[in-house]
């Protein structure tokens, strides 16, 4: 079995999960809708199908639960669904557990209080304090003053606690590509981006370059959720100062906050977006075979479509397919409209040592279902 990434179908919103070939697992956000427990709908009912491609594997658990920040679209009905350790009232059942739960600083830091936040932000607020304090289960990412702060309020110090925490520009803890084939390079949050900001939490989310090698062969998955153009431009411009420029590339890219132009650019453009010269680079690292996904709702061509406020825009979409030509790629994908939008399904992708490859079970009759083989490591 090689390693398999997965984009679950959940509107405009994150879901998708990283399975090794060692068999580790790691869920990138969590977005559950009651819609998509009902046949009708082309929401898929999430929270059935984790617990079932558990299940088949014997397990109750995933090794890592990465939240990339806190918005409802990525956090939704997750308290329902995870066994907490802060509290009895989130255990027992057929809770699913967490055995190492990965946060942005921002996430611990924020004072946001009930009335101002989702009752589930405080609740994965809380847990990740708990686990913080704890010394276990738990990975920070970012070390701001403001966390060098809250610590020593709550008796610690960071030597207490460095063993927990990832800064950028470094390797998430745990995963390694002698034992898994795969390493999580942080690119954000960057310090500046939690002390210079109150309302940080899409400027300070999550984002890793995961690579992958099998056999030599290099494949990139950029995991990027809800972040401006101007968290992109710091990554691309810090990244080839440290001449650094191979962790900007990719083989698989998770385009920004559901196709939003703002990934792109400060204005839409009436037709298509023109993304400023840093994110033009960014979007030039992408390899030959490469492909875009956009979890999102479906991306209209039409009059109304051009004149949407909320994304996903069109504009950004025809940006997007414009650099994706350019460096030989071969496919954008809309997770609500693939393989249709009245019944989508699940966008697999496998890793081996023949390079990533869609997988026939997400779009059969596509006639570009062989491998693509990147460089080779070394």
């Amino acid at each position: 079995m090689g390693n398999k990434i997965v984009f679950y179908p959940v509107g405009n919103g994150d879901t998708s999960q990283i399975i090794l070939a060692n068999g580790r697992r790691i869920l990138l956000d969590y977005r559950h809708q009651n819609e998509g427990e009902s046949n009708d709908s082309p929401l898929i009912d999430l929270k059935g199908t984790l617990k079932k491609e558990l299940k088949d594997s014997g397990r109750d658990y995933f090794d890592v639960v990465a939240f990339t920040h806190g918005d409802d679209d990525h956090i939704s009905q997750s308290t329902e669904f995870f066994e907490l350790e802060h509290a009895k009232k989130y255990q027992g059942g057929e809770r699913i557990k967490i055995k190492e739960l990965w946060v942005p600083a921002a996430m611990i830091l924020d004072s946001a209080t009930s009335e101002e936040m989702s009752a589930e932000f405080v609740v994965w607020r809380t847990e990740a304090r708990y686990r913080l304090k704890e010394g276990r289960g738990i990975q920070v990412f970012s070390k701001p003053d403001k966390l060098k702060g809250w610590l020593e309020e709550n008796g610690l110090t960071v030597a207490d606690r460095q063993h927990l925490i990832t800064d950028a520009g470094q390797l998430a803890k745990g995963f390694s590509l002698e034992k898994d084939q795969v390493e999580f390079f942080c690119h954000s949050p960057f310090i500046k981006h939690v002390d210079e900001n109150e309302e940080f939490r899409n400027e300070a989310s999550l984002i890793f370059q995961v690579r992958f090698v099998v056999n030599s062969t290099i494949t990139n998955y950029f995991a990027i959720g809800d972040t401006s153009y101007g968290i992109l431009e710091d990554i691309v411009n810090i990244t080839e100062a440290k001449n650094h420029g191979d962790r900007l590339d990719w083989d698989i890219l998770n385009i920004p906050h559901h196709c939003s132009y703002k990934a792109l650019a400060e204005e839409k453009g009436d037709k298509e977006t023109k993304p400023t010269k840093a994110i033009e680079k960014f979007l030039h690292h992408g390899q030959k075979g490469a492909y875009m996904i956009s979890s999102s709702d479906p991306i209209s061509d039409n009059a109304e479509a051009y004149k949407q406020k909320m994304p996903p825009h069109i504009q950004a979409k025809k940006a997007y397919l414009r650099y994706l030509k350019e460096v030989g790629g071969r496919e954008l994908f809309v997770t609500m409209e693939t393989p249709s939008v009245k019944k989508p399904v699940p966008i697999k992708f496998e890793i081996t040592g023949s390079g990533h490859r869609l997988l026939e079970e997400t779009y059969s009759g596509v006639s570009f279902l062989t491998s693509t083989t990147p460089p080779r490591a070394g």
